[in-house]
């Protein structure tokens, strides 16, 4: 194994995670993007950063596909499944199509020959950092309506779920043996606890929970 090396190791900001095993351009990254405030972390292997536990960081990661041992791609191809996984930017010495194109459909969202142009290097990464905030900002938008529905009691959910499927509260009211007047309080109590404004907002919240198909919603790591 090798060393990694931290720069601004508990910041907690994105951060650009580098895996090379060639020494000296780890350091090369490093420098460039020190240079334009990015906080940077470094590894000469896919085992030494999957250690460090740094895979479930914020940011995005620069990989080597020509790898000792697990080899980019093959990372790669196990990476991109996990739920937490940060946007990858490939970069190889010895890029061919298939390769780049088995990059892609695991999940890179850029591949970059080596050598590479500064300019090049740099738009990715901020497009890749682009695209982890957005990632990261509708995680916290899905976990914040599985908290709030999380304060509505069963029978406020069942009218949530009804309604979401497009009944209308007299429809509600006798599938589930209440009146119309108890059916709307419930309704109101729902919209106001997942702070719906508009009977839209709450359906498309109930959209986003999966309330439509009446099964319970998945947990939300």
């Amino acid at each position: 194994m090798t060393n990694a090396t931290e720069n601004y190791p508990d910041s907690g900001a994105p951060t650009v995670h580098v895996i090379d095993d060639d020494p000296c351009i780890r350091e090369a990254l490093d420098g460039l993007f020190r240079a334009v405030g990015y906080p940077v972390r470094t590894f000469g292997a896919t085992v030494d950063f999957v250690a460090s536990g740094h895979h479930h960081s914020c940011g995005c990661l620069v990989l080597d596909v020509f790898l000792s041992g697990l080899n980019g791609l093959d990372f790669l191809a196990q990476f991109a499944g996990k739920a937490a996984s940060m946007p990858v930017i490939l970069m190889t010495g010895r890029a061919d199509i298939p390769m780049a194109v088995r990059g892609v459909k695991a999940g890179a969202i850029d591949f970059l020959p080596k050598p590479f142009a500064v300019r090049d290097m740099l738009d990715a990464v901020a497009s890749a950092m682009a695209q982890d905030a957005a990632q990261r900002a509708e995680r916290a938008r899905s976990q914040q309506l599985y908290d709030r529905m999380a304060t509505l009691t069963g029978r406020e959910k069942e009218v949530m779920s009804l309604v979401a499927n497009g009944k209308m509260n007299k429809q509600v009211a006798f599938e589930i043996g209440l009146s119309e007047v108890t059916v709307k309080i419930y309704r109101g109590k729902a919209m106001r606890k997942m702070g719906a404004r508009t009977l839209a907002d709450f359906v498309l919240m109930a959209d986003r929970l999966d309330l439509r198909g009446g099964s319970p919603p998945p947990d939300c790591a």
